[in-house]
């Protein structure tokens, strides 16, 4: 009896030690708020790893590994099991206009306008829809898509609008089409000059077409959004964004008024998307931001100044060597002398400020960074950053290596242009076009944006036009000169850690590694395998910000 009672004892005593050593281990795991499993996880850190777990605190990735190591280490309230699907570090546009797309969501929408009449048609759309507004403003008309390509005049918006003023901008921002009231109210006049922009006239009367500075006239004009209608504006965007997985935005060029209400949004918790911002290269900015040095807190960060060297190659402002293919004697122009750009970078050098700058064409291009090699001397880590690179000489390429300058791209631009950029430039001339393979190769890391809302704001028409170089429609069948292609590889970095070292932010976002914030993006398909057919089919499921859900697909 007594050795039944021990060994009963005994087993007793051994079955609450066991649950006591288990507690004990289950105890002893370190507690996690979110817990990811079962993933196919590209971390896009040095090696290009891939995991299958990783646990986040604080709104950060406290540990990265497979599924049994994340479970044994960690518990947490929340589990996310993505049952296999691929997860990125949330994506990150190097170069866009998120305050301009914001704006562009709340009026009329004329990308992919088959006509003028067309455009026209649509703003009267637009007018009826919103009978209060003072003004009437339109963007995203490209003659290149009208028959005989000519630039469109105002006499169809003088007719249709009489007495409210209409702004109309091209596609890529660097020219409008102004109605006769607007330009009435902005005291343009027939004759007037300028520098780096063009008034157009046609026998002695104003055409309403404005091409670079010259838009200024206008815009000056142009009554500033109330605070409740630019929030409306920065959350719309900022949803639209998420929805596609972008969790950080560099908006290249914008002045303290935008900054500041930024800040408070995001302050007050209504903004909650990251943003680097490029000051504006204007005085005001200068004189109040370059004596305190950047700005940065948790979601914003200023810290590049943001000058213009030349216009766009769709309007004809970007500066080229030679005149241009399909305009015998005109050879585009720079929109400030030669000795701001060089007064600029001596400025900024003795700063820790960026200095990033529009160039366009071959000319800007080697007068942008021959001025940077002047002053970076050598190699660096200042990195500087040409915004396009969109048209470069051949003996210019070198240039970018020489002084670690950053040329910061935008893919689509390549399968947007490429209808007509050979007509512009010729085919020789277009060998430098575009060329991202030989930009990468100068220092061997590539930004990538998409240039919203002057381009569609889809980071996955940005991977299948650099992997790719097709558009939508899968054309040219083989790619736009193939041999400017990017691997699928470099062309994540570029949409993610690559990005973020452009903006100095690649110690906190771009790649999933301990330390780091938590945005990451789950997909329902991998990149990193399927065809190109599938790409534009990609849809993500979540997007998370500093470990947050931020969009989740219904």
């Amino acid at each position: 009896m007594f050795k039944k009672r021990h060994a009963l004892s005994t087993l007793l005593f051994a079955g609450i030690l066991s649950i006591g050593l288990s507690a004990c281990h289950f105890n002893s795991k370190e507690r996690a708020d979110l817990v990811l499993l079962h993933g196919r996880v590209y971390t896009v850190d040095s090696a290009f790893n891939k995991a299958q777990a990783f646990a986040i605190k604080d709104g950060k990735i406290i540990a990265v590994g497979t599924d049994q190591e994340i479970f044994r280490r960690f518990e947490s309230r929340r589990t996310i099991d993505v049952m296999g699907k691929a997860v990125y570090p949330g994506f990150i546009d190097a170069h866009a206009h998120f305050v301009e797309y914001g704006a562009s969501l709340f009026s009329a929408s004329l990308f992919g306008s088959a006509s003028f009449e067309e455009v026209a048609a649509r703003v009267q759309q637009f007018a009826k829809a919103h009978p209060d507004l003072p003004w009437i403003t339109g963007r995203g008309w490209d003659q290149n898509k009208f028959p005989g390509k000519a630039f469109p005049d105002n006499e169809m918006l003088n007719r249709l609008f009489p007495v409210t003023p209409v702004v109309l901008e091209r596609v890529d921002g660097h020219a409008i089409i102004a109605n006769a009231k607007a330009l009435e109210l902005a005291g343009v006049q027939p004759g007037q000059q300028l520098t780096g922009g063009e008034i157009e006239t046609k026998g002695g009367k104003l055409t309403g077409l404005l091409i670079d500075n010259a838009q200024s006239l206008v815009w000056a004009k142009m009554p500033a959004p109330s605070k409740a209608d630019y929030e409306q504006m920065l959350v719309t965007a900022q949803q639209n964004c998420f929805a596609q997985g972008l969790t950080t935005i560099t908006d290249c060029g914008l002045n303290r008024s935008d900054i500041e209400m930024i800040d408070s949004l995001q302050k007050s918790g209504k903004l909650t998307m990251r943003l680097y911002v490029m000051l504006s290269d204007n005085k005001d900015n200068l004189d109040y931001y370059i004596p305190e040095g950047p700005y940065k807190t948790d979601l914003l960060y200023v810290k590049g100044v943001k000058a213009y060297a030349d216009g766009a190659l769709g309007s004809r402002g970007a500066c080229l060597l030679q005149p241009y293919n399909d305009k015998p004697g005109w050879s585009g122009f720079l929109l400030s002398n030669p000795a701001h750009y060089d007064s600029l970078a001596k400025l900024l050098v003795g700063t820790d400020f960026q200095l990033c700058t529009h160039a366009i064409g071959d000319s800007a291009n080697r007068v942008i960074l021959t001025i940077y090699n002047k002053y970076l001397g050598g190699r660096n880590d200042r990195r500087w950053r040409i915004e396009h690179a969109q048209v470069i000489n051949g003996r210019d390429f070198a240039l970018f290596g020489r002084g670690d300058i950053i040329p910061s791209v935008q893919p689509t631009h390549a399968t947007s242009d490429m209808y007509w950029a050979g007509e512009r430039l010729g085919a020789d001339r277009l060998k430098g076009g575009y060329a991202y393979r030989q930009l990468l190769e100068q220092n061997e890391w590539l930004p990538l944006g998409t240039d919203f809302p002057v381009e569609d704001i889809s980071p996955f028409k940005t991977f299948l036009a650099a992997v790719f170089r097709v558009d939508a429609k899968g054309f040219p069948p083989g790619g736009f000169q193939p041999e400017n292609a990017l691997s699928r590889e470099e062309t994540i970095r570029g949409m993610t850690i690559w990005a973020a070292r452009a903006d100095n932010l690649e110690k906190e976002v771009g790649s999933l590694e301990v330390g780091k914030k938590a945005d990451f993006i789950i997909l329902d398909r991998d990149l990193m395998e399927i065809p190109a057919r599938e790409v534009l089919q990609t849809k993500v499921l979540s997007t998370y910000s500093g470990g947050v859900n931020v969009f989740q697909r219904r």
